[in-house]
């Protein structure tokens, strides 16, 4: 049998849960497609900052590396748990990474949103593996939205694109650049536009796992992705007049604070279930009547692979990333969208009102995201020769053999 292909999937998980998820989506994809196309198996590491992640929820052949959490305070970074500082925590991270790199000797890399990680804690790394494994491919994973582009312009300020350059093979962006392109819009530097390929969202194909939530049908369901921002949607969703003969799932979210999700359940009427969590809400999204949601990347990529009328409600702080996403998706007729401050519980219930019966056609939009990572996963580790590896990344990379050596502009970038 030929060698699996490694792979290794980066996060750095400040907040929530969307960077692991998209991560774990792209792994399952790997493990189900890559096979049948390149008669290899996958084998991988999903790396990522999410406390207790549990390796049952991804795929056969992975595992799961969990760096000490960082937490995000405004516009800084601080350690979630451990009180060695935040530069000894971002040393300690830089090392893990490293160490797992260098001993997995991984064939593709693939660094969800963040580049350089925290502090630049993956330059180190990422240098490393160019040098030792020129035929290791590194890629850039983006959402389809980044955020404001003046916000967007004070991050690449801190991440050379020069850099990104060295390090990256890759920018692989999950979106429809007919809804929204990342290159037009200024988000992303001119500099790294020719590294861009568009594989479509990460809709169609998605893994799900059985369900043993069951509401009798017909039904609505509100989601608040990992919930630690989702409390003042839970809570009018959950006092919303549900239409008569439906009932009505509210999911709170695993990072909701105790006293929040009991708030949400005080609000609740009758015909409402407030649940914590869900392990497959995409199957959940695909049989309601209607779903209202926050406007996160992996929720509005589940809705979008169903036919059910969704009603966005983006938070516009500290990002505008989720209100961003919603416009564009309302401009082309694929949901709905309510301001924050315009949230109430009448207009989620005027709203469930007025799409009763309704379907979405959303046929026009590229939602097969998942295979066309297949397909650029088996391009990149299946058809380059040695010579060819090594004519692609010639011994031009600084190293940074560990972050406090790292020039000062890195350390903060990511």
């Amino acid at each position: 049998m030929p060698e699996p292909v490694r792979v290794v999937f980066y996060s750095h998980d400040s907040q929530g849960l969307g960077h692991f998820r998209r991560n774990r989506a792209l792994a399952h994809a790997l493990a189900d497609g890559l096979p049948g196309l390149t008669g290899r198996q996958v084998t991988g590491l999903l790396v990522n900052g999410v406390a207790g992640t549990s390796g049952a929820s991804v795929p056969e052949g992975f595992d799961v590396v969990t760096l000490p959490g960082v937490g995000k305070n405004g516009t800084s970074y601080g350690p979630r748990s451990l009180g060695i500082g935040m530069a000894a925590v971002t040393g300690l991270r830089s090392e893990i990474v490293r160490a797992t790199l260098t001993a997995f000797a991984p064939d593709l890399v693939v660094v969800d949103r963040h580049a350089l990680g925290v502090d630049g804690e993956l330059a180190p790394a990422l240098a490393e593996l160019r040098a030792t494994r020129p035929g290791a491919r590194t890629v850039l994973g983006l959402r389809e939205v980044l955020d404001d582009p003046a916000a967007v312009a004070a991050e690449w300020a801190r991440t050379p694109a020069s850099l990104v350059r060295e390090l990256f093979d890759e920018i692989w962006v999950y979106g429809d650049p007919r809804v929204h392109d990342l290159r037009t819009t200024g988000e992303l530097p001119e500099a790294l536009h020719d590294l861009v390929r568009y594989q479509g969202y990460l809709a169609h194909g998605r893994a799900e796992d059985p369900d043993d939530l069951h509401p009798a049908r017909p039904y609505l369901i509100t989601t608040a992705g990992g919930g630690s921002d989702g409390t003042a949607l839970c809570r009018a969703a959950a006092a919303a007049e549900v239409p008569a003969g439906h009932h009505h799932v509210v999911v709170t979210g695993p990072q909701m604070t105790d006293a929040d999700h009991r708030e949400v359940e005080r609000a609740a009427g009758p015909s409402t279930r407030v649940v914590r969590s869900v392990p497959d809400a995409g199957g959940l999204i695909r049989q309601a009547v209607a779903t209202v949601s926050m406007a996160g990347y992996n929720t509005v990529a589940e809705t979008m692979a169903t036919d059910v009328p969704a009603l966005l409600v983006p938070r516009d702080w500290p990002r505008r990333e989720q209100l961003i996403r919603a416009e564009g998706l309302t401009a082309v007729g694929a949901a709905d969208v309510l301001r924050q401050g315009d949230l109430t519980p009448e207009r989620i219930s005027g709203w469930w009102a007025s799409v009763l019966g309704r379907r979405v056609d959303r046929s026009s939009l590229d939602l097969a995201g998942l295979s066309t990572v297949v397909r650029s996963t088996a391009r990149l580790t299946c058809e380059a020769t040695p010579a060819q590896a090594e004519a692609a990344h010639p011994a031009r990379v600084t190293a940074y053999p560990t972050p406090a050596a790292r020039p000062e502009e890195l350390r903060h970038a990511g």
